[in-house]
């Protein structure tokens, strides 16, 4: 109590002493003392050093891409996307080299952003509508197992990220994707104070283009584009809530739907792309065979990559918007994605090449992210950390930066990142992931520990494993689980010991597996699908391409 009548005290004399400068008074003859009316003109001026003194706080910009894959950047390495708003965020704050998301799919990800915790600890292991049980049979992949049940809503008895930030006086908002769970487990109902555009669906049922057919995004204009709207939505939101004016820092959480199918795009960006794929060079084939999908090798739809930069222009706008409010040297952006990219099943959109596989796989290519963070002040521009690091753990790093006391019952498989951003070491701990389902894209029922460079993979389906070392291979082509057979018991022992405390759930044998009936999926896959996705590949790269839906018709120019 003291020290706080010593603060008021203290933070009084100032005030007194900003009302006698507004005034420009003298010392030289007898002073004069406040008036009833001066009292309260210097109450005012309290109150308002208190809300500057509020508003130190950081602010958070925290941007979520849907399915972007690790090589979708130039910053990262594609020379056929062409990305120069997201790449500043890398070039200006700190890149995780090893950031992963949590899970391979989407709900599971951003569950675990929101709570710190892993997929196996939370229970959303797959995204949510997935079927599970006999209920997968009705996909027509002819398994042999059958995959496990899961959670359908963020559990309400979290604290959740927002509202941990909530707590410790920030404005929360949300705008895009959520897919997190049916009308009363949105953005609204987990902390986030306006939510504009989530809800149920995973991806933007209208399309990219106004009429959205969203119930939580307005239609505002015929053909506007989907990710400059939640861009402009957020930008409005930083306006208003400008901590100069409220003396309030924010929490922004722009959620893009891009990239997400159905992949579409205008007219001149499709162009745009189809010449540049010309320039580089069209491969003769654009897809090889995996276990049960073919799965996309070269960077080269032009629709994607349209829609990438559209989504990266979208970018760009709330960056300028911080600039030019003066929030920029104020505010934390974070940049990341939430699953790999898509090589396969969905609209086999692109390559993730060097990285093995895409969205739905136990490879790198479905849980390797762009992982970016720029802390003005702290972040030294183009910074790389090798650290392995997690979608977990946003949820310390951000509250810790946010000066809240942190939680670890809540964020407990996350870890404050502040240590590492300032130079420190930190200990050395294993990451893990469980995905016990088929992924729409191909991938295999199986769970991940990551220990240093090494990671080993689980497999249900007959409980192979394989052990991959990334100090010599990235793209995880040879398996050193024969080699190494003391490291895979002991990385076995550790995964399976965290899967049963956290109380992990498993698929089970499906009793009507026909191995025949898998035969002829997959001689299907090879014989028929494959050749169809090259012949779509190559109408894309046409001259006379033309969208069966005409969808960029509706586009309007952006003046």
């Amino acid at each position: 109590m003291m020290i706080q009548n010593r603060l008021i005290s203290s933070l009084s004399i100032f005030a007194v002493a900003l009302f006698f400068q507004s005034e420009k008074l003298t010392f030289d003859a007898e002073p004069k003392l406040p008036t009833q009316n001066d009292t309260e003109r210097i109450e005012e001026s309290l109150k308002s050093y208190s809300d500057e003194k509020k508003s130190s706080k950081p602010n958070i910009l925290f941007i979520l891409v849907d399915d972007l894959g690790y090589s979708d950047l130039s910053y990262t390495g594609s020379k056929f996307y062409e990305t120069p708003n997201i790449d500043r965020i890398a070039q200006e704050g700190t890149v995780f080299t090893n950031g992963y998301a949590a899970a391979p799919v989407c709900s599971p990800s951003r569950a675990s952003i929101m709570t710190g915790k892993t997929p196996a600890r939370h229970d959303i292991t797959v995204h949510i509508g997935s079927p599970s049980g006999e209920e997968w049979r009705s996909r027509n992949r002819f398994s042999k197992l059958l995959p496990a049940d899961y959670t359908h809503n963020l559990p309400a008895e979290y604290i959740t990220m927002p509202e941990a930030l909530r707590e410790v006086g920030y404005k929360t908002f949300f705008a895009g994707k959520w897919h997190l769970g049916d009308k009363g487990s949105w953005p609204e109902d987990h902390g986030f104070d306006i939510n504009i555009g989530g809800w149920t669906s995973g991806g933007p049922n209208g399309g990219y283009f106004d009429p959205y057919n969203n119930p939580n995004l307005p239609n505002r204009t015929p053909g506007e584009n989907l990710s400059h709207r939640l861009a402009d939505e957020t930008v409005k939101f930083m306006k208003e809530n400008n901590p100069a004016k409220t003396g309030k820092p924010f929490f922004a959480f722009l959620s893009f739907y891009a990239v997400h199918s159905p992949i579409q795009t205008s007219q001149d960006k499709w162009k745009k792309y189809r010449d540049k794929a010309t320039q580089l060079g069209i491969a003769e084939q654009g897809y090889s065979m995996g276990k049960y999908l073919p799965i996309r090798q070269v960077q080269d739809n032009p629709i994607y990559a349209g829609l990438v930069e559209q989504m990266d222009e979208a970018v760009g706008e709330v960056l300028i918007a911080l600039d030019d409010l003066g929030l920029d040297e104020n505010t934390i952006v974070v940049f990341t994605s939430d699953n790999g990219g898509v090589a396969a099943g969905d609209n086999f959109s692109t390559s993730n090449m060097p990285l093995r596989a895409g969205k739905g796989y136990q490879y790198e290519g479905g849980i390797r992210e762009p992982y970016f963070i720029k802390i003005p002040g702290l972040s030294k521009p183009g910074e790389q950390i090798d650290f392995p690091v997690s979608g977990m753990d946003f949820y310390p790093t951000l509250l810790d930066l946010a000066g809240g006391e942190l939680l670890p019952e809540e964020h407990s498989d996350g870890i404050t990142l502040l240590p590492l951003m300032k130079g420190e070491m930190i200990t050395e701990r294993p990451l893990f992931w469980h995905f016990p389902h088929y992924g729409n894209q191909g991938g295999e029922p199986s769970s991940i520990i990551r220990r240093a460079e090494w990671k080993l993979i689980h497999y249900y389906e007959d409980g192979r494993k394989e052990l991959y070392n990334f100090s010599e291979d990235i793209s995880e082509t040879t398996d050193l689980a024969a080699e190494y057979p003391e490291r895979v018991r002991e990385m076995d022992k550790e995964l399976f010991d965290y899967l049963t405390e956290v109380g992990a759930k498993y698929p089970s044998p499906d009793p009507e597996y026909s191995e025949e009936k898998e035969k002829e999926f997959l001689r299907k896959m090879l014989t028929e699908k494959m050749p169809s996705l090259e012949k779509q590949r190559m109408e894309m790269l046409s001259n006379e391409f033309d969208p069966d839906n005409k969808w960029w018709g509706s586009m309007v120019t952006r003046d």
